[in-house]
């Protein structure tokens, strides 16, 4: 899913995807928190609506994270927008952790869906990408743990994975 150099390049450049891009995490997001739930017992409906904010805001987090990381300390250009679609629509290998315990695989397969999806947005190399993503990763992963132990919730990014 999304390992496609020629459709992030479109997408950074084409501001009519970003309502897509936000379909995409947000629908993601929740069918995420559908497997954390089955998985872990736990309620449904508080893991889909805390799956797709936090989803949300993580990719909005991840985003600006990636964007400021990738044109500041890597050379990269882009906007923000451009950030934002390309990572959303590299959130689309999260659809797979409506399957319990398939959170984690999707969670790696994003990774590599946004290391491509960073280093076409950013125009830069895979070396820095690599760096971009790997900040940006760490941020949204402590941000989406931090909900879960604040909240409560079980949203698709637990520590420990189930």
């Amino acid at each position: 899913m999304l390992l496609d150099e020629d459709f992030y390049n479109r997408a950074e450049v084409d501001g009519s995807l970003t309502r897509q891009a936000a379909v995409v995490v947000v629908v993601a997001s929740a069918f995420g928190g559908v497997g954390s739930a089955v998985a872990q017992d736990t309620s449904i409906v508080a893991s889909v609506v805390g799956g797709a904010i936090a989803g949300v805001i993580g990719w909005l987090l991840w985003s600006w994270a990636a964007w400021k990381i990738g044109t500041l300390v890597f050379g990269g250009q882009t906007t923000f927008g451009s950030m934002v679609r390309v990572i959303g629509f590299a959130f689309t290998p999260f659809l797979i952790g409506v399957v319990p315990w398939l959170g984690f695989p999707a969670a790696v397969w994003v990774l590599f869906a946004s290391l491509m999806a960073v280093r076409e947005g950013l125009n830069i190399d895979t070396t820095r990408a690599l760096g971009t993503v790997a900040v940006g990763w760490v941020i949204w992963l402590g941000i989406t743990v931090l909900l879960n132990l604040v909240l409560g919730l079980s949203l698709n990014a637990r520590w420990p994975f189930p």
